[in-house]
């Protein structure tokens, strides 16, 4: 426990939201202290974004490696162990969270180990988990504690037969079968992860297709892709019920159709959405008004209906996704210092999905641009034009660009493919400086790059593409 108890700012949570916003803080010359009882990093970089990340270049080699007779590498008798996979991704993981240690001594933010919870009154109870309690004070409190998987109403998480993303990361060994329930970007990952390493994969999702917020071309092109590996796609599923027992899950559930079916797996991925750690840190007793799910209520400034407090991240709503909780946490805490009055782009925050092809978005749909009233030109180029692509033999996929003909807007950009996670920022940076997409094309793009995936798709979207 810090000596000192009292700062200019103090944040509980030290998840990307968290953690950027004391570090951004502290550089703008504020006394800082972050509350954490777990980790440095949060979800994202212990038990989330980053070992998952680790896991599925794991994943990539592998299926590199069954393919490598065409390199002129042939592995006989090639075998795949899980186990050493899951080591390194742990060691991903710590090698992360020391970093941030570091950045804190750096910036000289004092981390306090600990529960926290609000009292009112620019006060914060923090418990230690050996029965000791310290208050600790400050003119300004930014709640980042986060969000956790949901459970379905008659199936919980055990993290043994029943998996959270938390415990698909934990797993020493590769199941024989799972069943995951969501198509969303945890889902697909994971399923591209456990089918690389032997496991019989079935997908569940309630929705009539697969990675629901992307564009619907995406979410089909992504289906077919998944069934030529042999993993198992229901749309429109209606989960009827499951019980555990002791080898395993009985799964039982209605296809599209209404057909009924029954499945016997080792173990069921619930990866169905997340809801806010809004309880038991306080907030009743400050009075900070939640909305129906339980989100933090926040203005533009992540300033909450108290005084002196503020959300960021997860717990506030919005997109829950890391890159957005810590664009949140530096504005708090710019408006804080009386640095500007900057606001989130939530409009320009980009999706993404690591699995393999990647998936990556930003913007509208072609349907959302349509029912908006957009008078639109849709380009579309696939990878198998562009040389880098089939250099490295990766051309499954595409570059998706919907422009408004009247101002040429950049209104939405789709990316399934290489590196796909990387290029969209490209389309991030044009929509945040209001470039047309003239002015993408025109910026010359190396060759031979993937990049020029991205000129060759705006080219499309003026009807004068160059390689196809």
């Amino acid at each position: 426990m810090a000596d000192q108890t009292k700062f200019d700012v103090l944040i509980v949570g030290s998840g990307p939201g968290g953690y950027v916003a004391a570090i951004r803080a502290a550089q703008l010359g504020l006394s800082v202290a972050c509350v954490e009882a777990d980790k440095l990093g949060g979800v994202c970089l212990n038990i989330g974004c980053i070992p998952t990340k680790a896991l599925l270049t794991s994943a990539l080699l592998v299926n590199e490696m069954k393919g490598g007779a065409k390199h002129g590498i042939v592995a006989e008798n090639l075998t795949v162990d899980f186990g050493p996979a899951q080591e390194r991704s742990r060691g991903v993981a710590d090698q992360m969270g020391k970093g941030i240690g570091f950045l804190f001594k750096k910036n000289k933010v004092t981390h306090i180990q600990g529960y926290g919870r609000l009292l009112g009154e620019g006060k914060v109870e923090v418990d230690s988990g050996d029965g000791g309690k310290t208050t600790v004070q400050a003119d300004h409190i930014i709640v980042a504690t986060g969000s956790r998987p949901r459970n379905l109403p008659f199936l919980e998480i055990d993290e043994d037969r029943v998996w959270s993303s938390t415990g698909a990361l934990m797993a020493q060994q590769a199941p024989q079968s799972m069943v995951i329930v969501g198509a969303g970007a945890i889902g697909m990952e994971f399923a591209d992860i456990y089918t690389s390493y032997g496991t019989e994969v079935t997908i569940l999702e309630a929705l009539d297709r697969i990675l629901p917020l992307e564009d619907a071309e995406v979410s089909k092109f992504m289906e077919r892709t998944y069934k030529k590996r042999k993993i198992a796609i229901h749309t429109g599923a209606r989960m009827e019920g499951a019980s555990v027992h002791d080898d395993g899950v009985k799964v039982t559930f209605t296809d599209s159709k209404g057909a009924a079916h029954e499945l016997d797996v080792e173990r069921v991925l619930l990866a169905v959405g997340r809801q806010p750690n809004t309880e038991d840190v306080g907030l009743d007793a400050a009075g900070v008004a939640l909305d129906e799910r339980g989100f933090v209520q926040v203005d533009a400034q992540m300033r909450t209906n108290v005084p002196g407090v503020y959300a960021i991240g997860d717990c506030a709503g919005n997109q829950l996704l890391a890159h957005k909780a810590s664009h949140e946490g530096i504005a708090c805490v710019e408006n804080i210092a009386g640095q500007g009055h900057g606001t989130v782009a939530y409009d320009n925050v980009p999706n993404c999905t690591y699995c393999h092809p990647e998936v990556a978005s930003v913007g509208m749909t072609e349907e959302q641009a349509r029912e908006a009233g957009f008078d639109i030109e849709v380009g579309k180029f696939p990878w198998v034009g562009i040389g880098r692509a089939v250099a490295a033999g990766h051309t499954d996929g595409f570059v998706k660009i919907i422009r408004d003909k009247r101002y040429s807007e950049i209104l939405g950009a789709h990316i399934v493919g290489p590196h796909a996670t990387e290029l969209i920022a490209e389309f991030v940076v044009g929509r945040h400086l209001e470039s047309t997409v003239e002015e993408l094309e025109k910026a010359m793009h190396p060759h031979p790059t993937l990049s020029e995936g991205v000129s060759e798709g705006a080219l499309a979207a003026l009807g004068r593409p160059i390689h196809i």
